[in-house]
């Protein structure tokens, strides 16, 4: 198109005062505000312009779409006016996807969200007393309860100077006497930061090259500790550590062992890393205290839900770990929160620390967070959402593909099979863990996966799935029930 032709197609265009002071349009700005309509008015305007300028729209295609600019600019508000975060359907088999928000909330989280957000609560008041009280306590009840079997020391013991080659620090526990106290901040890297500023500040944390993990967002364990003002030791090689290297390590300005679970990644073959015995052990010799970043955060055993060998946040505190930070969203399947859990002394001083009130989280994660250990404490698991979805089978998702697949009868474009396939938890837990699961497998004629893949995510709401060897696979396990006729609309409508 030539510029001359251009010119002349950009003097057809109304100005943005000419096009809101229609009737129709002025209808439209007396209803959603004028502020609202003279924005959405730009938007048309200049997505005019640009196809004018790309030789998108000639003279006749420019009079059709000045002559429907009325639902150009309604559909310019309802877009600009919707929510920007909203839901959509998981069909991917990534139990704790992070791009999706990771752990869906359990019902009851919401119903108590409802009632104490909508109006005033009790969060930092004493009802009993009539005084200010502290909003941890709504929620270490219940870990306290959850947690009632790993006893853990609570004082320190005088320094051990008189023990050959220790490092006096004030930090060696007493004997077990009491249930761990919990605190909450608003992620699990604030967890570690808060832990590793409040006993390490200015000193030494050794921790083993293998275990220098990134945990998403390129934020990196060695950046954390260098915001919290303690100093990085690494020991041992990416894929062998023993506990002599944590040993010879340790000098007059260590105050900390950090172990950090691989939750993200695991090393395989030649490899070797001290059991987290050694590490107690040598913590009680060295009277220094033992932090583990647990990362994933399982509060039961979940070999009942499919998976093996994931450590959980009791088992460590009953090893005798001093402190163990973990996520709220991962594996214990609530709110973005990071715990911390283990010696009240130590949990004491972390609270004390000015850092502890900015990265302090609000009523919101406080009522799910305590709806979701209820459920714990009740032991109805099925109430939470990440759980109920990895303990269901390969049979059970294989019965909801086919009944969904047979609803398709109509589609004559798509062509579905069911086949065996694996789920996996993502999220940063269990990486070598997958789930066996029935997937459905589209494949279209005239559309290529990614086509289809995109179709799907223009549904309401979308639907995100997988591209994989050419096709489209739907995984049900992360689809709630009542959205597998959602699933089988949008598909009916691309087949």
């Amino acid at each position: 198109m030539k510029t001359v032709a251009k010119a002349e197609l950009f003097r057809e265009l109304p100005s943005v005062d000419e096009l809101i002071h229609t009737p129709a349009i002025a209808e439209l700005a007396h209803t959603h505000g004028v502020s609202a309509v003279t924005d959405a008015a730009r938007g048309v305007l200049a997505r005019l312009r640009e196809e004018i300028s790309s030789g998108l729209l000639d003279a006749a295609a420019l009079k059709v779409a000045l002559d429907g600019v009325n639902p150009a600019m309604e559909a310019q508000l309802r877009k600009s006016l919707t929510y920007s975060l909203r839901p959509v359907i998981n069909a991917t088999g990534v139990v704790l996807h992070t791009n999706l928000g990771r752990a869906p909330l359990a019902e009851s989280a919401f119903d108590h969200i409802r009632e104490t957000a909508g109006q005033y609560s009790n969060l930092e008041f004493d009802i009993a007393g009539g005084e200010r009280g502290k909003r941890d306590v709504h929620v270490d009840r219940l870990f306290r309860k959850l947690l009632a079997d790993a006893h853990v020391e609570t004082a320190a013991k005088p320094a051990l100077s008189e023990v050959e080659g220790a490092v006096p620090r004030g930090q060696s526990p007493a004997e077990p006497s009491t249930t761990a106290s919990t605190i909450v901040v608003n992620n699990n890297a604030a967890a570690v930061l808060l832990a590793l500023n409040t006993l390490a500040e200015g000193g030494e944390v050794i921790v083993s090259r293998g275990e220098l993990v990134e945990i998403g967002g390129s934020f990196r364990i060695p950046d954390v500790m260098a915001k919290s003002g303690a100093t990085l030791r690494e020991v041992g090689t990416t894929n062998r550590t023993r506990i002599a290297d944590y040993e010879k390590a340790i000098n007059d300005r260590t105050r900390l062992l950090l172990r950090v679970h691989r939750s993200n990644f695991e090393i395989t073959g030649f490899t070797e890393q001290p059991s987290t015995a050694e590490l107690v052990s040598l913590a009680r010799q060295r009277s220094l205290a033992l932090l583990e970043d647990l990362g994933s955060g399982a509060l039961v055993d979940l070999q009942n839900f499919g998976l093996r060998d994931e450590p959980t946040v009791i088992d460590s505190l009953r090893a005798g770990v001093d402190v163990v930070t973990y996520s709220g969203d991962k594996l214990l399947g609530g709110p973005q929160a990071g715990l911390l859990s283990g010696r009240p002394d130590l949990i004491v001083r972390m609270r004390a620390n000015s850092l502890f009130r900015a990265l302090r989280v609000d009523k919101l994660t406080y009522a799910a967070l305590e709806a979701t250990l209820l459920a714990y404490v009740k032991h109805d698991y099925g109430a939470i959402p990440a759980l109920r979805m990895m303990s269901l089978s390969r049979e059970e998702i294989g019965a909801r593909a086919e009944a969904l697949a047979k609803s398709l009868h109509a589609a004559k474009r798509i062509k579905i099979e069911i086949v065996d396939g694996e789920s996996i938890i993502g999220g940063g837990a269990a990486p070598s863990s997958v789930l066996p699961t029935s997937l459905l497998a589209l494949t279209c004629a005239d559309l290529s996966a990614d086509e289809v893949s995109s179709r799907l995510r223009q549904s309401e709401p979308a639907i995100i799935a997988r591209v994989e060897d050419g096709r489209v696979l739907l995984d049900l396990r992360t689809v709630f029930p009542d959205q597998d006729r959602l699933v089988a609309d949008a598909l009916q409508r691309v087949g």
